[in-house]
């Protein structure tokens, strides 16, 4: 330290210096680590992917996913069971530009309270399921997004073991299938490879705000 208690500039760049290698020892063997770790994972197969809770996301992860399939022009397909009767954007988006690599079924028809009608609401369902089934079996189609499947599967409309026995022996090899939807059946999380559960903590609807353009649809 200088007689004016100042730190001369040449100890400050030898502690920056020092900073600097200390950083790069640490993340030096953190990648190590990392790429042990990496090394040991060389499987691949495709997977059954769960979005549930009661947080915001789920849908939008899985379209996240189906725009990575777009994009590495792997051939998917969406059916939505709930959603079917609303103009999303992710629907204007893949129908008017990514058709020839994404089919897309809009199977619903409205929340249940809206249609009111039980058995129409059954028969959606089970016509989306008809057409998933169709679409999973697919050699060609290579990832599978169900949006909102666990609805479905919440008020019995269909039949969740059917759902996973489907899953587990009829869904091929390197195909990979997402089931969005809040409460998610134990039988299929048990079923699936990898599971996310969206939390809530806050939500504009709480404070009077409705769903809007690029945010809830």
């Amino acid at each position: 330290m200088s007689d004016t208690g100042e730190i001369p500039p040449e100890t400050e760049a030898t502690a920056d210096t020092d900073e600097q290698a200390r950083h790069a020892a640490k993340m030096a063997k953190k990648k190590a680590a990392r790429d042990r770790m990496m090394a040991k994972k060389s499987g691949e197969k495709g997977l059954v992917i769960v979005h549930t809770g009661t947080g915001k996301g789920k849908s939008s992860s899985g379209f996240g996913m189906i725009l990575r399939c777009i994009a590495h022009e792997m051939p998917c397909a969406v059916v939505q069971f709930i959603k079917g009767a609303w103009d999303t954007g992710e629907r204007r988006l893949i129908e008017a530009h990514f058709g020839a690599l994404c089919q897309f079924h809009a199977m619903g028809e409205g929340f249940t309270w809206e249609t009111q009608d039980k058995a129409r609401d059954i028969a959606a369902a089970r016509a989306g399921w008809e057409k998933a089934k169709e679409l999973i079996r697919d050699p060609e189609i290579r990832f599978v997004l169900l949006d909102e499947i666990n609805i479905a599967l919440r008020y019995d409309y269909l039949d969740i073991d059917e759902v996973v026995t489907f899953l587990r022996e009829e869904k091929p090899e390197m195909t990979h299938v997402c089931l969005t939807g809040r409460h998610a059946k134990e039988p299929l999380i048990e079923a699936a490879d990898l599971v996310t559960e969206m939390s809530l903590v806050k939500h504009p609807f709480r404070s009077g705000i409705k769903g809007q353009p690029g945010v809830e649809f």
